[in-house]
């Protein structure tokens, strides 16, 4: 199979090594089939895999692996992974099963087929070669295969059969080693010579090429926080621990750097191996250390009886493991649920299939990004109103019983505001001051609005200061800038910008920066009810002030008069202290005062 000089070192050492620093109890470390398709790629293309190069330039991959992984663990860069979407994982998965699959059919069909990892290239090969078609391999291979098939579709389906499952490659070992033993055909490919013994220390050679090994390291590494880190976390979630991924980059990455002094090729966590251990109760790291004592005691005594394995039966191993990778199932759930998803999780396929691994990864990986920058940069914002009986105000698609009030309209940023989003923010606004007044249905009549209240949080508890739940967790200066900006076009209009509910670190923000003054203390609230009561007054003092003005004055005028009068009334200057005390904006001499009105923030008494 690939770098099959390594599988058993692989499976050896490193496991030890990770026992010791790893952090999960039941993931299994070891040779996987998508690590080993990539190095036998990459190293394909440099040098022959019957040259003695090849292992040195492995060993290097694995060392150059390990310290990557390393410094990730040790910088505490785990948290990478939340960047990489499921959909990406998934797609990648599928597409890999599928290479690594097809990959494999040459020992089915008795001939060479190009090493790619891309599958026209594969399909190609395969086609040219089917005049060198052989049976015997193929009918071996075949039977094999449905024999692990049904061995695992019984220990799934069937709880007192769940056995068969972890025993499937064990009977396909034997069944293809008794019938090489018995029969010898001479059309089948054992695996031959194996070296007997533990491996022993050598410093890892080959340095020279270590520049070109760079994009597979990184892949790897990536492969190993999608797959090791992966399957661990959801592990440790079913049996109820936590896991820090940074100790487990750290301890993949302790594995392989010591591991390529005892010629091991790049190990990660396995899906199917750490599966089986979860299956059949493993509840720390000891089972992997006894895994590792097998493997001691086979290197030891048992590698003679290796030499007899076919590789149609090893290849059926890894096929029947890949099937269960392709993941067509998830690709129905995204197309049925999130068409975004699921157009990620097809980029990602493709990519992967056409393209090599390599580039499937990465282009993967920046279509994620992408869409996570445009989430960002185009946030979403509703426009609430007041749920009737209540002083509660929600989304008024979400909740369409919910009311507006005439020349004023509610808005919720459901994001931290920053210099990528503020022009789509500003953007949003104005077309909602156009809009939502046709949405309006309470108050007093009136021809606009004047009056924009910025929601900062997402909910309210009573008595309780909720710095922590508020959806605009941080500004930034260019969302000061934008700010300012709005204020300045908002006041040209006759319009008047409130604020509601920042958290501690965005009033700071916002008072250093002067926005505080530039508004006007008395137009930050406690809550979106208080800033709407404030607000009702003067729109009621609009509507009274344009009826009282008669044909004398133009609606302008009168808007424009109002408006000089309700910048007046702004409150002496006072400390961001005062303001989150709320001194400055309760709302006690309004017609309409409500007895739940409460301070900003709460003080320490």
């Amino acid at each position: 199979m690939y770098c099959g000089f390594g599988h058993a070192d692989s499976g050896f050492v490193p496991i030890f090594i990770y026992a010791i620093f790893g952090s999960s109890r039941q993931i299994s470390i070891g040779p996987a089939a998508l690590t080993s398709l990539l190095v036998s790629n990459v190293l394909g293309k440099i040098v022959d895999s019957s040259d003695a190069l090849y292992t040195e330039l492995a060993i290097v991959l694995t060392l150059m692996v390990g310290i990557l992984e390393c410094i990730m663990g040790l910088l505490r860069l785990g948290w990478l992974i939340r960047f990489i979407s499921h959909s990406v994982i998934s797609g990648f998965t599928t597409a890999s099963a599928i290479v690594i699959g097809l990959s494999q059919a040459k020992y089915f069909l008795g001939y060479e087929i190009d090493r790619s990892s891309e599958i026209v290239p594969i399909i190609k090969s395969i086609i040219s070669g089917a005049d060198k078609f052989s049976w015997p391999p193929f009918v071996m291979g075949s039977i094999i295969l449905a024999i692990l098939q049904t061995m695992k579709h019984l220990g799934k389906s069937r709880k007192h059969l769940k056995f068969l499952r972890a025993m499937g490659p064990l009977t396909a070992v034997i069944l293809g080693t008794s019938s090489a033993k018995i029969y010898h055909p001479s059309s089948i490919t054992l695996v031959g010579d194996i070296p007997q013994g533990l491996p022993s220390f050598s410093i890892p050679k080959g340095f020279k090429h270590a520049k070109s090994l760079i994009p597979t390291t990184l892949v790897i590494t990536g492969v190993a926080i999608l797959e090791s880190v992966g399957i661990a976390k959801a592990l440790a979630a079913k049996n109820g621990y936590e896991l820090d991924s940074n100790q487990e980059l750290f301890g993949l990455g302790a594995a392989n750097v010591l591991g390529s002094f005892f010629s091991a090729y790049p190990t990660t966590g396995s899906f199917s191996r750490s599966a089986v251990n979860h299956e059949n109760g493993a509840k720390t790291g000891l089972a992997g250390v006894i895994t590792g004592i097998v493997m001691c005691c086979a290197l030891l005594f048992l590698t003679p009886v290796f030499e007899y394995i076919p590789l149609c039966a090893l290849a059926a191993i890894v096929i029947s493991a890949v099937i269960s990778l392709v993941d067509y199932e998830e690709a129905i759930f995204l197309w049925r649920v999130g068409k975004k998803d699921f157009l990620l999780w097809t980029i990602t396929a493709i990519t992967t299939l056409f393209f090599g691994i390599e580039i499937g990864v990465l282009i993967g990986v920046g279509f994620s990004l992408a869409f996570v920058i445009h989430e960002s940069a185009n946030p979403h914002i509703a426009v609430l109103g007041r749920l009737p009986g209540t002083t509660v105000y929600r989304n008024i698609q979400q909740y369409p019983e919910a009311y507006t009030y005439n020349g004023i309209v509610i808005v919720r940023i459901d994001s931290p505001i920053y210099f990528a989003n503020t022009s789509y923010i500003k953007d949003r606004l104005r077309e909602y001051e156009i809009v939502v007044d046709k949405l309006t249905r309470r108050g007093p009549q009136v021809g606009r609005i004047y009056f924009v209240v910025l929601e900062m949080s997402l909910s309210y508890k009573k008595n309780v200061a909720f710095d922590s739940t508020a959806a605009v967790t941080y500004i930034d200066t260019g969302a000061v800038q934008a700010l300012k900006e709005l204020h300045h076009e908002y006041k040209s209009r006759h319009i008047q910008i409130a604020i509601s509910n920042p958290n501690r670190n965005v009033l700071l923000m916002l008072s250093k920066s002067g926005v505080v003054e530039l508004i006007g203390k008395e137009w930050y609230f406690v809550r979106v009810h208080d800033a709407v009561q404030v607000c009702l007054q003067h729109v009621e003092r609009i509507k009274e002030d344009h009826m009282a003005s008669g044909s004398d004055s133009s609606p302008e005028e009168t808007e424009s008069s109002l408006f000089k009068s309700l910048l007046k009334q702004r409150g002496e200057d006072s400390s961001v202290a005062e303001l989150e005390s709320g001194t400055n904006n309760k709302p006690s001499d309004l017609k309409h005062s409500d007895p739940l009105s409460e301070p900003l923030l709460f003080q320490k008494s």
